[in-house]
This record gives structure tokens, sequence and C-alpha cells, in this order.
């Protein structure tokens, strides 16, 4: 029978802190701070596998935040399970005292006895959808800031439209000569 063992990533930019926890034991260990790579979690992981007796199967879990859903998508790719919890939903410790390993540790224990949610992971179709209303909300403020720019040179010139619109779009059927340019 397979073991489950927890492993709870503190991940930041510059290091990962990994620490696991079996439910079997009521235990926290082999914590390591390591480089922030996925390939550097995959031989961590194989090197606590090949120091248990027994065969495990790991669940590694790590906070939603800067790194986004790259570390998720690497560790699965590499078929190993992993989750992404909500900050606000996870359950804290009452010490007042913040380490990467206590962090690692709770995070751990929190993927062993569910105290947390997990974050809904977009598919790439959601992605795509995101990235082009990004995409179209960034042309729409690049063109209202052009407009604006070519409101102001007009100004500067005085070069003002009659009409009560502060924006007006030249048709190839208007004359530029109403305009006095």
């Amino acid at each position: 029978m397979k073991s489950i063992i927890y492993v709870g990533m503190d991940v930041h930019k510059a290091s990962f802190t990994l620490s696991c926890f079996s439910v079997t034991t009521q235990e926290t260990f082999a914590t390591v701070k390591i480089s922030p790579d996925a390939k550097a979690i995959k031989k961590y992981l194989d090197g606590v596998s090949l120091s248990r007796s027994e065969e495990c199967e790991f669940v590694c879990g790590y906070e939603a935040g800067c790194l986004g859903y790259t570390l998720y998508h690497q560790l699965t790719a590499m078929n190993i399970r992993c989750v992404i919890m909500a900050p606000t939903t996870i359950l804290r410790n009452s010490k007042r005292v913040k380490t990467d390993r206590i962090d690692a540790e709770n995070l751990a224990r929190c993927l062993a006895y569910g105290g947390y949610k997990s974050v809904y992971i977009p598919t790439a179709q959601d992605e795509a959808v995101r990235d082009y209303l990004r995409m179209r909300d960034d042309h729409k403020l690049m063109l209202k800031k052009i407009k604006q720019q070519i409101n102001a040179f007009c100004l500067k010139h005085n070069k003002i439209y009659p009409g009560n619109k502060s924006w007006y779009v030249i048709s190839p059927k208007v004359s530029c000569k109403r305009f006095g340019l």
C-alpha cells in the first residue's frame, strides 16, 4: 500500500522551502530550502521517496502568489500532484513567529487535513480569453491617449471643431478644409 506524503512548499522568487508531512506518523520531516526550480523539487521528492521504506505518493501544495500557475503546470507536467491554496482560507498557527520553515510545515499539515480551499486553475481557453481582453483593454487605453494628444495638438494650434463633440473622426467624404487643415 502506498503512503501519501504531503509536501508544503513556501515559494518565493529566490528560493523554495519544502517540508513533508505524514498522516500515519503525524510528523513533519525532510524540511529543506532549495533553488526555485521544478526540477529541484522533483529531485527532492525522489530523495524522500528513496529514504522511505515504503512506496510513496506525493501531494504538493503552495500558497497562491507571485508565481501564478507556472510552478503548478511544471509539476503536473512531471506527473506530480499539485494544489494551489487560497491564502485567505489556509488555517494559520497562533504563533507570531513566521519563518519559511514554519510556513512550509503549516502548508503540509493543511494539505493533509484539508484546512484550505484550492484556487481555480484556468484552462488554456480561459487564459487565451484573459490575454485577449487584457490586450483589448490596453489598445482602448492607447487609443484614448492618442485622441487626447490629437485634441491637445489641435487646441494648441487653434484648430477647434465647431460642433459639440470633443472628438470627431474625419471620414473620407469630409474635407479637411472644414477644419482649417
